[in-house]
């Protein structure tokens, strides 16, 4: 299996703030977690300690029904047998997209939220906001 996923490794990560999205709140993490293989479910959450275990099984299950990841059991282990999920090639296929839009959002973010914080008026679409609040 591939190396440990750090614990820190969407420490600092500004999602909220991104006009880009791909999937639901949590998917695009849980694509960079699978990104170098497969993990059992214990293993995403170490990075993604702020989701609870009911919406990342929700949120895995969409990506399954999407096509964009699959779902392995393990029934040659001693029970309960260990599950683990892996991106199918329609998801590799997001890897690039996400860099690109990564890569759009460090060099162009401050100025995206400047242009929000100056119209002053809150933004609807959810996990799109503001640095703060305008009176």
């Amino acid at each position: 299996m591939s190396q440990p996923l750090d614990p820190e490794m969407f420490t600092g990560c500004s999602h909220t703030a991104s006009p880009f999205r791909i999937g639901g709140k949590w998917t695009p993490k849980i694509i960079r977690c699978l990104e170098s293989g497969p993990r059992r479910f214990s293993e995403l959450e170490i990075p993604l300690r702020s989701i609870t275990p009911k919406v990342l099984t929700e949120t895995l299950r969409a990506m399954e029904r999407d096509a964009l990841i699959t779902r392995t059991v393990h029934l040659d282990a001693p029970a309960p047998a260990p599950v683990s999920y892996e991106l199918t090639p329609l998801g590799r296929t997001l890897l690039a997209p996400m860099a690109a839009c990564c890569a759009w959002a460090a060099e162009h973010l401050p100025t995206l939220l400047d242009a929000r914080d100056a119209h002053g008026s809150p933004v609807v679409d959810a996990g799109i906001g503001h640095r703060h609040a305008q009176p």
